[in-house]
């Protein structure tokens, strides 16, 4: 079976990636799958979460990124791969070449909203260096319900155009809710609570596992 392979990237930092990569990690994990997580991030969040995750969790592997390939400590079905803030040019081509997906997440602010556009854009520019498909996707994260902020990110979401012209698929929003807090304390995912304590996250993770689980995210 081929080895599925999903990167979670904005080059703007504070969006929530390691929030994503370590939930989407777990979610896989949950389904009996064999995960690795590799954090290339500095600020090493994603490890963190992982060196504290529980013995009793469904295990997950620490994944690493040397010289444009992965490693893992032993065979994995499914790679997520944590990024970097501040990625431009060959570095940022370098990483969209290691994944099969990426999951753009983009907070309910105009700069971000800006930022992101720009981030599409520079991205569809280097296909030249990263030589390859990629399939993309955007997340608002972070978002505080029934805000202003929040109406406009999904309106403009909706509507974000990929250089092409085809629009950029919009997949779901996740709230600004306490149990993301409470799970990297502790080195668990939403999925891991009681489902009565995170039924609505649950909810509005759905379409964007169902996502990943289909054909539409591979690339060909």
């Amino acid at each position: 079976m081929a080895r599925r392979s999903i990167v979670v990237l904005n080059p703007k930092g504070g969006c929530g990636k390691s929030t994503l990569a370590t939930n989407i990690s777990a979610w896989y994990a949950l389904q009996g799958k064999r995960v690795a997580l590799a954090d290339c991030d500095p600020q090493r969040s994603s490890a963190d979460w992982l060196s504290i995750r529980p013995e009793s969790a469904p295990a997950i592997m620490a994944a690493s990124v040397s010289a444009g390939r992965i490693s893992t400590p032993g065979p994995a079905d499914v790679i997520i791969i944590g990024t970097p803030a501040a990625l431009h040019g060959q570095r940022l081509a370098n990483f969209a070449r290691l994944g099969q997906t990426m999951v753009i997440p983009l907070l309910p602010s105009p700069m971000d909203i800006r930022a992101g556009e720009h981030f599409v854009d520079e991205l569809f520019s280097l296909r030249r260096l990263i030589n390859k498909k990629i399939k993309l996707a955007t997340v608002a994260n972070r978002v505080r319900e029934d805000t202003l902020a929040a109406a406009r990110l999904e309106h403009y979401l909706d509507r974000m155009k990929l250089p092409d012209g085809r629009n950029m698929p919009f997949i779901t929003v996740l709230r600004n809710s306490q149990n993301y807090v409470k799970a990297a304390e502790r080195g668990l995912s939403i999925f891991e609570f009681a489902p009565s304590k995170t039924v609505y996250d649950r909810e509005q993770w759905e379409p964007l596992m169902r996502w990943l689980s289909s054909v539409r995210s591979l690339p060909g």
